[in-house]
């Protein structure tokens, strides 16, 4: 936006942050002399500043994008795994047309900038219409549905995401029920998603309720200061090819022709390109302006408000000021475990859409049809186990965890599969020294084999080995000179 001079009532000069044409929306709402450290922020405040604000879409982008950067490790442990997760994960990228970790990224995403955010899920009929609104999932049969997914902010549910304020009430400080238009939605339809907890009677303006806050609620100051230092930016950018043509001041007389040489003076020296000549006084002199102490001042104020906005967001300064961790973040320095810290806690905020989003994708892919193959590859264990049991079973054993975000890097990888080897080996050596029937002694040569191949670092190919057939093995003699010559440095050394 372009600057504006000029000189104000009490004769000093200033240059202004707005243009003479019409002000963009960011300005319209950061330019106002109530935006105060403290200063409430609306619905409107925080969809500009996120459609527009450098800052506003990393704020909101950055935590999600890294808390979703790798996938959970799912085991459903006593199943045929390896079918039930190849069903699963083909659903979940599926769902909805977009998939599931998109369904709940932009889920999130909202809850973010307002505070609070509604997914829905419907059932598509045959004939392009939806189902009632009000009317239950049937889990059952949601295989064979076409569904829906909307993603609805607080503006469209405003109203009824109030939460009651009653501490004697059942629903106190919970999302009871969400209506869209009037128009009641199914529980088992919705899903409502808080960016941090309520506050009791604490009214929040951008989620038009008592419900969570903004992620530039408390950093609304801050963003208003970043703006200005884009402005200063801008301004020192302008400057910085201005010449000061340095002369003596004229006398109190200066004629018409003086004034037109002094003129067209300006005019060469404005003009005047690299490979071009130009003449001035002795007494006359160009150059440009000293602002060798903008970029101190410049930087130390910017990097001060970037750490101020992260403060108030709550997040790690290096998101926003986008600083490389010195020892990398697979080393496990501080900033990198503070950063780790962070994303868990974001993960686990986002952890009932990922459970709400499981079930529904556990019924669409392990569904009868899906059962009927099972029964077939495994009639031992599933010939006779009806559908409703088997599939109970596998839920209750189905799990999924995040992986580690700090990542060991492969010295220390190397180092810890070392030690393990080396101990393992030790406590393999103490225990076949000893006494043994023969097939502990294949028991432990299986358990050693398979620790080995464990450690896939240090050996490409496995080591196999078979403790039954050790253990069927009658074990080798002794040989007498070995044991003569044992017996005899036991003599030598009693003798001693």
């Amino acid at each position: 936006m372009p600057f504006t001079n000029g000189i104000d009532e009490g004769g000093q000069g200033y240059i202004g942050i707005s243009g003479s044409g019409m002000p963009s929306q960011l300005m319209k709402i950061l330019e106002q002399d109530a935006i105060d450290p403290g200063a409430d922020i609306g619905y409107e405040a925080c969809k500009i500043i996120y459609s527009y604000h450098p800052l506003g879409a990393r704020m909101v982008d950055k935590p999600l994008q890294m808390a979703m950067s790798q996938e959970r490790k799912i085991e459903v442990p006593g199943a045929p795994e390896e079918l039930l997760l190849k069903a699963f994960k083909r659903e979940w990228k599926r769902i909805g047309g977009i998939g599931a970790d998109t369904i709940i990224y932009r889920a999130a995403q909202l809850s973010f900038i307002y505070g609070i955010s509604t997914l829905f899920v419907n059932v598509l009929n045959k004939d392009g219409t939806s189902a009632p609104f009000e009317k239950p999932l049937d889990y059952e049969n949601l295989w064979k549905e076409d569904l829906y997914f909307n993603l609805y902010d607080p503006l469209t549910t405003a109203g009824s995401l109030v939460l009651n304020q009653d501490p004697l009430a059942v629903d106190y400080m919970h999302p009871k029920q969400v209506s869209v238009s009037g128009q009641p939605l199914s529980n088992t339809k919705t899903l409502v998603m808080m960016h941090e907890q309520p506050i009791w009677i604490q009214w929040t303006n951008s989620a038009f309720g008592f419900v969570g806050r903004s992620v530039y609620q408390r950093a609304f100051f801050p963003l208003k200061s970043f703006v200005v230092s884009m402005l200063a930016d801008q301004m020192v950018q302008d400057k910085l090819g201005l010449l000061v043509y340095k002369t003596k001041s004229p006398g109190s007389i200066l004629d018409r022709a003086a004034l037109s040489f002094k003129r067209m003076q300006r005019a060469a020296i404005g003009g005047a390109r690299t490979n071009n000549v130009l003449s001035i006084g002795e007494s006359e002199d160009l150059a440009s302006l000293n602002l060798e102490h903008v970029r101190e001042a410049g930087e130390y104020t910017r990097r001060n408000i970037l750490v101020n906005i992260a403060t108030a967001a709550g997040q790690p300064a290096q998101f926003l000021t986008q600083e490389t961790l010195a020892e990398g973040f697979g080393e496990g320095s501080e900033d990198a475990k503070q950063i780790a810290q962070y994303i868990d806690r974001v993960r686990f905020e986002m952890g009932p859409a990922f459970e709400f989003m499981d079930r529904l994708v556990q019924r669409r892919a392990w569904n009868p049809v899906f059962y009927e193959e099972i029964q077939r590859r495994f009639p031992e264990q599933y010939g006779g186990v009806p559908y409703a049991v088997a599939f109970q079973d596998w839920c209750d054993a189905f799990t999924a965890t995040w992986p580690n975000l700090l990542t060991e890097p492969d010295s220390e990888k190397a180092k810890a599969a070392q030690s393990r080897l080396e101990s393992a080996t030790k406590l393999a050596t103490t225990l076949l020294s000893a006494p043994i029937p023969q097939e502990t002694v294949g028991a432990i040569c299986q358990w050693l084999a398979d620790v080995a191949n464990d450690e896939k670092e240090f050996y490409s190919s496995p080591l196999l080995i078979d403790g039954e057939e050790i253990a069927e093995h009658e074990p080798l003699p002794a040989d007498p000179i070995e044991e003569d010559a044992g017996q005899a440095k036991g003599n030598i050394r009693v003798a001693s």
